[in-house]
C-alpha cells in the first residue's frame, strides 16, 4: 500500500543527481489531444526541471505541438509545490491524498510544427499555453517500492492554447517518484514507459516495452507482455543537456494501442535516449 504522507515532498538524498518529480498526462479518449506536465525538483543542481506539452494527435486548428521546457525555475519554497519564473507559474495541489490533484499552468511555449526541433534548438513562434485541470484517481496508487507510484485518473478541466479553450473530458496516469536519477548514462534506471486506457475505461501500465526509435522519436512500440502495438499519434520530445555537452533525448508520444483480439486504447508510451559513451 502506498502511505497517504507519500504525497507530500520527501527529504533530498546526497549528491547532484537526487531529483523528485511530479508528473501528470493527460488525453482525449480518441486520441484528438493530449498532453503532460513534468515538475523535477533537483535541491543537489538548486533548481527545477520544468515541462509541460499540448499535442494535437489530428488536424485541426490546434498547433500540433506547443512545448514548455525550462531547466532554470527556482526551488519550490518550503514543501510547496508552485514554481514560478519569467514566463512560467505553475502550482500542484494534492486536494485529498491518494485521490485527487489539480494542476494549475499559465505559462508562454513556443509552437513546433516539426517535433524534431525539440532536439535543435526548440525554434518556433511563442504561444500561450494554460491549464486548469483536474486528476482524480479511478483506483489504487501502485507503488514502485523505494521509489515511488503511479496512479490511474480521470482528467477534466480547461486548456488554454493560444486564444483557444478546450474543455477536456479525458483520461491519464499520474506519478511521483524520488531517488538518484543519472539521465546521461546508457545504463539509467527506467528508460521506457508506456501507459493509458482502453475504450472500456479499463486503465494499464508497464516499463516492458520494446520501441523502435528514429533520431530520438518513437515510430512504434510493443507491449509484449500486455498484448499490445502502439502507433504514435503525435509527439511532445524534450531534450536534456547534460555535463561534457552530452544530450538525452526523451520522447514521449501520445499513441493508439491496438490488440490482435481487437481491444484498442490511448495514452502515453516514453523513451530515454542517452548519448553513446565517451
Amino acid at each position: 500500500m502506498t502511505d497517504r504522507a507519500d504525497e507530500g515532498r520527501h527529504q533530498p538524498g546526497p549528491g547532484r543527481q537526487w531529483e523528485e518529480s511530479y508528473s501528470f498526462d493527460f488525453a482525449s479518449p480518441d486520441g484528438s489531444l493530449g498532453g503532460y506536465v513534468r515538475l523535477g525538483v533537483r535541491p543537489g543542481d538548486g533548481v527545477t526541471w520544468y515541462w509541460a506539452a499540448f499535442v494535437s494527435g489530428s488536424a485541426g486548428p490546434h498547433p500540433p505541438l506547443v512545448l514548455v521546457r525550462d531547466h532554470d525555475v527556482p526551488l519550490p519554497r518550503g514543501r510547496s509545490l508552485e514554481v514560478r519564473t519569467s514566463g512560467l507559474w505553475a502550482d500542484h495541489t494534492c486536494e485529498t491524498p491518494l485521490e485527487h490533484w489539480t494542476v494549475g499552468v499559465e505559462a508562454f511555449g513556443v509552437a513546433l510544427d516539426d517535433p524534431r526541433e525539440a532536439f535543435a534548438g526548440e525554434r518556433g513562434d511563442l504561444c500561450p499555453l494554460g491549464l486548469d485541470l483536474e486528476w482524480e484517481a479511478t483506483s489504487a496508487a501502485r507503488p514502485e517500492p523505494g521509489t515511488g507510484y503511479e496512479q490511474p485518473c480521470t482528467v477534466h478541466g480547461e486548456v488554454l492554447v493560444g486564444s483557444e479553450r478546450i474543455e477536456l473530458d479525458g483520461v491519464g496516469w499520474r506519478s511521483h517518484r524520488w531517488g538518484d536519477r543519472d539521465w546521461w548514462s546508457a545504463g539509467v534506471d527506467r528508460q521506457a514507459w508506456a501507459g493509458g486506457h482502453f475504450d472500456d475505461g479499463t486503465p494499464f501500465a508497464t516499463t516492458e516495452v520494446d520501441a523502435v526509435t528514429n533520431d530520438g522519436l518513437i515510430l512504434t512500440a510493443d507491449l509484449r507482455a500486455l498484448g499490445l502495438s502502439a502507433t504514435p499519434l503525435a509527439h511532445a520530445p524534450v531534450a536534456l543537456p547534460g555535463p561534457g555537452g552530452r544530450t538525452t533525448r526523451l520522447d514521449r508520444a501520445l499513441c493508439r494501442y491496438e490488440s490482435p483480439d481487437g481491444r484498442r486504447a490511448t495514452g502515453w508510451v516514453e523513451q530515454l535516449t542517452p548519448p553513446p559513451p565517451g
